[in-house]
């Protein structure tokens, strides 16, 4: 069984603008390992969801200024936590982590939650996990909004994405101060916030979820995660329900990739797709009003076709806080 490792909670306190209640969904990994995942869940039980997914090495914190917003809307908001980041378990060694292990999580607390017609949201690694999940579960998704984010199948990538996955495989610490001052473009982008984002890894021992996770980006043909993206482009290739994409224009990581989703996913044909000036690869950061302005846009456009109550986590822990 895994190693795992649980932040403490003093760590997450008086984040400014974060003044949310954690709740926490326990899942098994395929060892028998049982994870806590966390997540918030905002707005009203029974009306639509909205999930957002975040990548690395943010988490749900990164969308403290959209859900405001996409909450003025009436809708629910779910924002997860990735396993081995923010306040979700951290497996302790880098072996653990997977491609293929972060969607079964994702998978797990997907249906443990039961979210149906969902919105999704996603960046990052969030995009990757997310359009897997889509791919594997399309009955329970409505709306997909895709920003800065992907599914690489071996073809290289752009060419910082080659060069950040170069340049991780010497690092034994992730720079997170380097990278997220150097990617966001939000001009007050400020040492308090780049402390919430430190906040999850107290030590080097909780960080190895981030430093694993840009290995697992599947550039090229020998990586792992290259059969199972693979195997996603084909599923959402009959993907019909509306799929939007945001992308940042100051983004060179994901750079070109909107245009594989236009042209390999239906339901992505004739939408109102942006590239946001002045959007960075953490866009969320950078561009918040103008997301949930689009945001808002598209559900209005693609209305909820019908009510549905959702369910309480079914798992074997369900903690609505502390």
């Amino acid at each position: 069984m895994m190693r795992v490792l649980r932040t403490p909670d003093s760590r997450f306190e008086h984040l400014h603008g974060y003044d949310y209640a954690p709740r926490y969904c326990t899942i098994c990994d395929r060892d028998g390992t049982e994870l806590r995942i966390h997540y918030l869940d905002e707005g009203p039980p029974g009306a639509e969801p909205i999930l957002l997914m975040h990548g690395n090495p943010s988490w749900s914190y990164i969308y403290r200024k959209m859900i405001p917003g996409l909450l003025k809307s009436g809708r629910r908001v779910v924002a997860v936590d990735l396993v081995g980041l923010g306040r979700s378990d951290k497996p302790a060694k880098r072996k653990y982590y997977s491609q293929a292990r972060h969607i079964e999580w994702m998978q797990t607390w997907l249906k443990a939650m039961d979210l149906k017609q969902v919105t999704l949201f996603c960046q990052d690694w969030g995009g990757v996990i997310g359009l897997n999940l889509v791919a594997d579960n399309p009955e329970r998704f409505d709306r997909v909004v895709v920003a800065n984010s992907g599914l690489p199948a071996g073809d290289g990538g752009t060419k910082a994405l080659r060069v950040w996955q170069f340049v991780m495989k010497f690092l034994p610490v992730f720079p997170l101060k380097t990278a997220m001052t150097r990617a966001v473009q939000a001009k007050d982008f400020n040492e308090e916030q780049l402390t919430a984002y430190r906040a999850p890894f107290p030590s080097l021992k909780y960080q190895a979820g981030i430093l694993a996770f840009p290995g697992l980006i599947a550039l090229f043909p020998d990586n792992p995660g290259v059969p199972q993206n693979k195997a996603a482009w084909q599923k959402l290739g009959r993907f019909s329900k509306p799929v939007l994409t945001l992308f940042g224009n100051r983004d060179p990581i994901s750079r070109g990739l909107e245009k594989l989703i236009h042209q390999r996913i239906p339901g992505a044909t004739g939408q109102n797709h942006k590239i946001l000036k002045g959007g960075g690869h953490f866009i969320q950061e950078d561009k918040p009003e103008e997301l949930v302005s689009e945001i808002l846009s598209f559900l209005e456009v693609y209305p909820r076709t019908a009510p549905d109550q959702p369910m309480e986590c079914k798992s074997k822990e369900v903690n609505n806080g502390v």
